[in-house]
């Protein structure tokens, strides 16, 4: 009896983290998706139908948003990539016993809230702001060039905003990494790019893995960025499904969208982790 008890030990700990997934979690994804196959609206109510017809007319009829959405947030990923990564190492490596004070640094800005921090960058970026307007008064850039209402403008306030999601990953495998294992492969005469793709990179995967999958699901669905920074010509998936939500009432094209969006970052990790090499990651991980 004691045996079995202590078999289940570890489920009933798990119980409330299960319970508490079905109640907020699961409970709410199977309404929406019996919701997504209903017709009506909110005055007649809606009835199920099974009406597989609201996928269709949502990608069809904004396809567009959809494929802008998931470019959005694959550059804004790779932004954060290419920045975070040596922001990271040299955390990690150089930060010694300031590297709580940095990380601090990095996260500061998410004391503050998200929509402030993205008005915020919008007054940094405007015509006459900080950057521009100084750029354009010593005659660096023409008085007409403008960065808002454009996609770069969108792409990099969704970097800025998600960048701590692809450094604190990345920090964390690197954190852990022997530093003497870069020295060793110095010492076997591979210069600074061979070391980096031959052991500095393979170590750090996990790390990669994690801030690419935790910086593309939101910056895929975001649609704060998109209102600020990106005017009417930049529209994302995350802004039609908030005005059919909101504005419409059109609940049922709404979760149809919602679920089509799902659908495609699930199909976008899969590819990432087959192309990254998932049983790889895990080896490094292991190790």
């Amino acid at each position: 009896m004691t045996g079995t008890r202590r078999k289940l030990v570890p489920y009933l700990l798990a119980l409330p983290a299960w319970a508490w997934l079905a109640l907020f979690f699961v409970t709410p994804l199977a309404g929406m998706l019996a919701l997504s196959l209903s017709t009506g609206n909110v005055v007649s109510g809606f009835q199920q139908a099974f009406a597989v017809g609201n996928y269709l007319d949502g990608i069809t009829t904004y396809g567009e948003q959809i494929t802008r959405s998931l470019l959005y947030g694959g550059a804004a990923t790779l932004v954060c990539l290419v920045l975070g990564f040596p922001v990271a190492y040299w955390i990690a490596f150089n930060g010694g016993k300031h590297k709580g004070t940095y990380l601090l640094l990095i996260l500061l800005p998410f004391f503050v809230s998200f929509v402030l921090r993205t008005i915020s960058w919008r007054f940094t970026l405007s015509d006459n702001g900080v950057v521009l307007g100084t750029l354009k008064s010593i005659g660096v850039l023409p008085s007409e060039f403008s960065v808002l209402n454009s996609a770069p403008a969108v792409v990099f306030g969704l970097a800025y905003n998600f960048l701590p999601f692809m450094v604190l990953p990345i920090y964390a495998v690197l954190e852990r990494m022997d530093p003497r294992v870069v020295e060793a492969a110095y010492d076997l005469y591979a210069g600074r790019v061979q070391a980096f793709l031959r052991v500095i990179l393979p170590m750090a995967l996990p790390g990669v893995f994690a801030g690419g999958l935790m910086t593309f699901i939101p910056t895929s669905a975001d649609y704060v960025n998109a209102t600020v920074l990106g005017g009417t010509h930049n529209t994302m998936i995350g802004n039609i499904i908030q005005t059919q939500y909101l504005v419409n009432n059109a609940y049922p094209i709404a979760a149809a969208l919602t679920f089509t969006l799902m659908a495609l970052l699930l199909a976008g990790i899969f590819a990432y982790a087959r192309a990254l090499g998932t049983e790889r990651v895990m080896e490094v991980q292991a190790k």
